[in-house]
């Protein structure tokens, strides 16, 4: 059963807001399309959108309960989260550019893909604080909560696709203005240092 009208707008506008602005993903989103093209943010995206859709649901369904409510858990996967996107932000600080071609790989550099994006929202203690926001305030109780948590993270994963679509069209028109390799070296950097910010944010937030 589809949860109510009166519940569902404000759902939507809150899954609006949670995707839409700038956080990890965007970033990494907008990096990797500005230096690669849109298509390579695609995998990104929909990673990060399918993990974060299946972290409301797992929430809702009771499976991430223990994670939510546990402090050393929520501790352990924020550290986690903080180590790794400091590791890929590091990436992004020293990745070379080529010549003419800013869309080539440099000396064996990897893309981030859809498994890494994906990996990025489950150590990501945000992303289940978030769906513990959607289980509690958007679902109700008794028989229909799983039916409604289906719904719920299904809309969610609809309404964050398009949100991070968005910002990897940002990073591809941005490409446009990087047309030399020390222009392009300004914005990795920039992207680079915006992503460890944002990483050990966390802690004070």
């Amino acid at each position: 059963m589809l949860p109510a009208v009166h519940n569902l707008l404000p759902f939507m506008l809150f899954a609006f807001v949670a995707s839409i602005t700038p956080g990890p993903t965007n970033i990494l989103v907008l990096s990797n399309s500005a230096r690669y093209g849109f298509k390579a943010a695609l995998p990104i995206i929909l990673g990060a959108c399918v993990a974060a859709a299946g972290i409301v649901l797992a929430v809702g369904s009771g499976f991430g309960y223990s994670l939510t409510h546990s402090e050393g858990s929520q501790k352990a996967m924020q550290w986690l989260g903080i180590i790794w996107l400091s590791y890929l932000s590091w990436q992004i600080f020293r990745s070379p550019v080529s010549g003419e071609n800013f869309q080539a790989p440099v000396n064996g550099a990897q893309r981030l893909g859809m498994l890494g994006a994906a990996s990025l929202q489950l150590v990501n203690p945000k992303a289940w604080m978030m769906a513990m926001a959607v289980a509690s305030v958007f679902a109700s109780e008794g028989s229909e909560r799983q039916s409604q948590m289906m719904y719920l993270s299904l809309i969610f994963f609809l309404i964050s696709l398009p949100c991070l679509g968005t910002w990897a069209l940002l990073g591809a028109g941005s490409s446009r203005w990087l047309g030399s390799a020390p222009a392009m070296h300004r914005f990795n950097r920039s992207m680079a240092l915006l992503l460890l910010a944002s990483a050990w944010m966390s802690l004070w937030v």
